[in-house]
């Protein structure tokens, strides 16, 4: 009876701050609501099909160059420029070049006066400003090769439809349709996707380019503190989750060594960019089995979203970027960052993710870029299709892996920087790659590395663990 009277004046609670939050907007002529992203957002995924990539057509390029070259050797003169008239009104602009052969606006002619098309003498292209050699290709549909028209532009790609009634993919889906589908069609046709839609990603990104190593602002070699201190400081923070402030304070109280919490987040900071490309760059022995899943980390008071891509059977986390946005290119980011611990990319390489369509989108991106993996969704808590119940198994692990960094993270009630949110995480990778014993793997670290085990205790590890982080920066910077 209790636990159920404290649930109502929970509720009861709750009412009362909405009205006096309302009265407040009233008196004041302006919302006092709580600030925006407060909470975290969770809304049901939109449906996504993506359809098959389309027909692309390489437009042919010449120069304009070795054409008037070709032209001297075969009637045995020069082709001179365009002879203007003295009082001809309509004039080619300078800055002007044929899109086909790139010659310059002194061969070009105004074809039909001041109408806007020219035609060049090299080449003998006919151009307007809307010309079909203005694009470095043309997308036509695979199904009736008729080209797309792009109907919208989307934060990170354009949208082109095929609007050719015959298509045989538009006639295809028509015919799907029961008749209770068609009436609806008639009276709602955005309700249905019936069109062959392809995008095109335009923002500037490119697959499986490794950043370079970045020196830290605080040099180790020239701290105040010992590498075993060091070492113990990197325990207390990292593995076992305590605070800056409780690591500070079980430093002093303990060891009796005196610190600043501040002191103990640059610490952190410089270790985080010495072990990053260490880390990255492993060569990691891999299974076939990957999944990942993002969850939220809190950034200057707004929350952001970690993305996590995990091997399943060896336990190693693959990929771990920090942004401000749940999207399609944070997606892209991540899986890019798993694609590049591979030399070959397998050809049956697949991602287990959970039903957010930015994953999709990621893999029509790499598709367009020559790289082909399989996504796998499982959708919701239930397996009510057969793709959820076999891959299940591996969300969960997933889903694992972001409680077991919750609990770690929990201690911190988020990050003052974006710089420190990346320094956390870097160095929770870091220690759960090569330093944390999994059960699953009898106890045994998912990296195993010779140089570390023999280390007597965890801070030695640590220290360890930067001495060989600083060989590799060593060695990338003379490569």
């Amino acid at each position: 009876m209790l636990p159920q009277f404290i649930a109502y004046l929970l509720q009861y609670i709750k009412y009362q701050e909405k009205i006096i939050f309302g009265l407040l907007g009233i008196i004041l002529g302006k919302s006092v609501a709580k600030a925006q992203f407060d909470e975290p957002v969770n809304k049901p995924y939109r449906k996504l099909e993506v359809d098959e990539m389309p027909v692309i057509e390489t437009l042919e390029k010449l120069d304009f160059q070795e054409l008037i070259l070709k032209y001297q050797a075969k009637h045995g003169k020069v082709l001179k420029p365009v002879a203007r008239r003295k009082n001809s009104v309509v004039k080619v602009p300078a800055t002007l070049t044929c899109p086909k052969c790139s010659a310059p606006a002194s061969y070009l002619y105004a074809n039909n006066g001041d109408k806007g098309q020219y035609q060049c003498k090299v080449c003998g292209c006919l151009f307007n400003k809307q010309n079909r050699f203005l694009k470095e290709a043309i997308i036509k549909c695979p199904h009736c090769l008729k080209t797309l028209e792009r109907i919208k532009e989307r934060k990170d790609f354009y949208v082109f439809k095929c609007k050719n009634n015959n298509c045989s993919f538009y006639q295809k889906k028509l015919n799907q349709m029961t008749e209770e589908e068609k009436e609806r069609f008639k009276q709602d046709p955005q309700a249905f996707k019936v069109r062959y839609i392809f995008r095109e990603f335009y923002f500037d990104f490119k697959p499986l380019s490794k950043e370079s190593p970045v020196n830290p602002k605080v040099d180790l070699s020239r701290i105040y503190a010992s590498p075993h201190t060091l070492g113990l400081i990197l325990t207390y923070h990292v593995n076992y989750g305590l605070s800056a402030r409780k690591t500070a304070a079980l430093m002093y109280d303990v060891h009796q060594i005196k610190i600043s919490h501040q002191t103990i987040l640059n610490y952190m900071n410089s270790v985080a960019l010495i072990t990053k490309p260490y880390v990255d760059h492993y060569p990691y022995e891999l299974s076939n089995s990957f999944c990942g899943d993002e969850t939220y980390i809190r950034v200057k008071g707004r929350w952001h979203y970690l993305f996590f891509f995990f091997d399943a059977v060896k336990k190693i986390i693959l990929s771990y970027p920090v942004s401000p946005n749940r999207d399609t290119q944070s997606a892209i980011k991540a899986l890019d960052e798993v694609l590049q611990k591979f030399k070959t990319i397998p050809d049956d390489l697949m991602f287990v993710v959970d039903g957010n369509p930015i994953y999709i989108l990621a893999q029509h991106y790499f598709a367009q870029h020559g790289i082909h993996f399989d996504i796998h969704k499982v959708i919701g808590l239930t397996n009510d299709d057969p793709v959820s119940k076999e891959y299940r198994p591996l969300k969960q692990i997933i889903e694992r892996l972001n409680r077991s960094f919750k609990g770690n993270y929990r201690a911190t009630t988020g990050f003052g920087s974006q710089e420190g949110s990346v320094s956390y995480v870097t160095l929770f990778v870091a220690y759960f790659n090569f330093l944390r014993p999994h059960a699953s793997l009898e106890y045994n670290v998912p990296v195993v590395i010779p140089e570390l085990e023999k280390m007597p205790n965890m801070p030695e590890r640590w220290t360890k663990l930067i001495s060989m982080a600083q060989d590799f920066l060593i060695e990338q910077q003379s490569a």
